[in-house]
């Protein structure tokens, strides 16, 4: 099988590692690529948004397979084309994806589902937004009703922040969607969906703010680990049958059943689990870890979730033991990230690529999230300390990572309400 993976990041490394242990993979294709997935997949040039661009790259390079990985051209339809060109496509229609690009959507399948979320409250309108303010608290969640890369949440304790960042949004044009805080610890559930077929793979936990002990503004993700010590394994049986599957069950209602990666965010409180938000592709930095546990062939498993046979695949596999991810950062991020600086250390097993580049025979950094440092081991304890000697073998000018990714799940510190 020929497969072509869409998108850049380290995601699509992990991805591209991936689908390489499957036999049954013989050709690996990665479009645009960076400095590190060009060791291992051939790359090429392409608008990821457009999806004329797409269906022809990948009818050029006669892919058998092509597997969207950023949500932007998920939204925007690029999956729809590919498919309609008569090719096999993992991941969902335009119509599906709007459990992510739309938040307001999202809350409106949930509710037809029955699915347990925070109250909301969608403000268009700036002259609305001080008496619906007035109506949430002590802690706002102020979400962009759109694709923000990661960083459009704002949880917060303060009414003045809360305000400015759901100004900021509705000054650009985007509605702002308010949120009741749900109480409890956070978890990421993966799952493969083939319209009402549902399989999971391996919860993981993300971490969002930029500083140690969660501090600091949201990012795009600084890192994860997998599996969940503190998470019983009936949350998870809980979490399919509760959650995913009548989201999944719903939007075949709708006429927009979905195929590809549904990632559900959730809160696991006092009431049970509850949905935080939906994504719909492979989450970043948690992919990396899940992945790199896996030992199904993935390549077998995208193709027949993208083919409608997911119902016929074995049980997924897994390694024993634990996988943890740290992202390296730019000097800066998540504001405007430093770019253009050299790159040294980042060629060995485990060092996924992100934002790097290729000028003149040397890696550079060329995004804010640089590099995710993927470290396994027999536990968490194990896997935190293979992660942490790879990432100190790195040098980049200015660089920063937080030293505390799956260390309270380690010590202890993460308990069910």
């Amino acid at each position: 099988m020929r497969v072509l993976v869409i998108g850049s990041g380290a995601r699509e490394h992990a991805l591209l590692l991936a689908l390489a242990r499957d036999p049954g993979v013989d050709k690996l294709m990665c479009a645009p690529g960076n400095a590190g997935i060009a060791r291992i997949a051939e790359t090429h040039a392409v608008d990821v948004a457009s999806g004329d661009a797409v269906v022809a790259l990948a009818k050029a390079v006669l892919a058998d397979l092509v597997v969207i990985g950023p949500e932007v051209p998920l939204v925007l339809g690029v999956a729809d084309a590919v498919r309609a060109a008569g090719l096999a496509c993992f991941g969902p229609s335009a119509a599906a994806a709007r459990i992510e690009g739309s938040k307001a959507f999202a809350k409106d399948v949930m509710a037809a589902a029955g699915v347990r979320t925070a109250h909301s409250e969608v403000v268009d309108n700036p002259a609305e937004l001080d008496a619906a303010l007035d109506r949430f608290g002590p802690t706002w969640v102020v979400k962009d009703d759109g694709l923000a890369a990661g960083k459009g949440v704002v949880v917060t304790p303060d009414r003045g922040t809360a305000r400015d960042h759901a100004a900021e949004c509705l000054e650009n044009g985007h509605p702002v969607l308010l949120e009741s805080f749900l109480d409890g610890p956070e978890v990421s559930l993966f799952c493969l969906v083939d319209g009402e077929t549902v399989v999971p793979l391996l919860p993981a936990q993300d971490h969002k703010r930029v500083g140690e002990g969660d501090t600091g503004p949201n990012t795009g993700g600084m890192g994860a680990y997998t599996p969940v010590p503190w998470l019983p394994g009936e949350t998870v049986s809980q979490i399919v049958e509760e959650v995913v599957k009548p989201v999944a069950a719903e939007l075949v209602k709708r006429g927009c059943p979905f195929t590809g990666l549904l990632y559900a965010g959730l809160a696991i409180g006092s009431g049970g689990p509850a949905v935080v938000e939906f994504n719909c592709r492979f989450g970043d930095p948690e992919t990396q870890a899940v992945l790199a546990l896996l030992e199904s062939p993935l390549g077998e498993v995208l193709n027949a979730t993208a083919t409608g046979a997911l119902s016929s695949i074995p049980p997924l596999q897994w390694r024993d033991g634990s996988a943890v991810t740290v992202v390296l950062a730019a000097e800066n991020y998540p504001s405007t990230p430093r770019t253009g600086d050299a790159i040294t250390g980042a060629d060995g097993d485990g060092i996924l690529h992100a934002g790097t580049a290729l000028v003149d025979e040397r890696v550079v950094s060329a995004g804010g999230r640089v590099l995710s440092v993927v470290g396994v081991g027999a536990d968490l304890s194990g896997a935190r300390e293979d992660a942490y000697e790879k990432i100190s073998g790195i040098k980049l000018p200015g660089s920063h990572f937080r030293r505390d990714i799956g260390l309270a799940a380690v010590e202890g510190r993460i308990a069910l309400p």
